[in-house]
């Protein structure tokens, strides 16, 4: 293994430029897999918003279902598919919340259509009409029509702080390539799994 590939991140920074420059109308999508008190599990696609060294991080309301899980149950599954590279990295690990100044900074920089939205929409709540959700989304626009839009204390981030990272890579035959690095104190070990 190449010296630069000894840390997950880096083969991860590569896989990702290629995802993004591949013609994915949408590279940044990734499927989060959470569970709640009880155990029972429950996915959804998100858009990554930000990786370093420290995880993989999203935004969403607290208050939806996916926010309530990672609050009662810390701990979480994402899997990339690059489908035209023929890739995918899986990453299970512990949640924790972002900074107060990190969300903020997210926040003012959406689109305010967007900001507006996270005020309007009552995440994972039952809708009565798509009526209803245009005229939230109104009385917010109105509400907010002047200066800058503030964030819910609701609205939030959250990341994905890796314990394993498994690269996959189609090869031919189904004989697929599978690199796993597992966090070990300060230090990744890495192990190669049958396909």
């Amino acid at each position: 293994m190449a010296a630069d590939e000894a840390d997950p991140f880096v083969r991860f920074g590569t896989w990702y430029q290629a995802a993004q420059t591949c013609g994915l109308k949408e590279p940044t999508a990734v499927a989060l897999a959470t569970a709640d008190a009880a155990g029972q599990p429950s996915l959804r696609m998100v858009l990554l918003k930000g990786w370093d060294e420290r995880g993989f991080v999203f935004y969403t309301n607290r208050e939806s279902r996916k926010g309530r899980e990672l609050t009662q149950n810390p701990k979480a599954a994402l899997c990339f598919y690059w489908m035209p590279l023929g890739r995918s990295v899986r990453v299970v690990g512990s949640v924790e919340g972002v900074t107060e100044a990190e969300a903020e900074e997210y926040f003012a920089s959406r689109p305010r259509n967007s900001q507006i939205g996270a005020w309007a929409s009552q995440q994972s709540r039952p809708l009565e009409s798509r009526h209803a959700l245009e005229k939230r989304v109104a009385q917010f626009a109105l509400k907010h029509a002047i200066g800058t839009v503030p964030r819910p204390a609701y609205w939030t981030g959250f990341r994905v702080v890796p314990g394993t990272i498994e690269f996959w890579e189609e090869r031919p035959f189904r004989l697929h390539d599978r690199l796993v690095y597992v966090r070990d104190g300060a230090i990744w070990r890495t192990e190669r799994l049958y396909p």
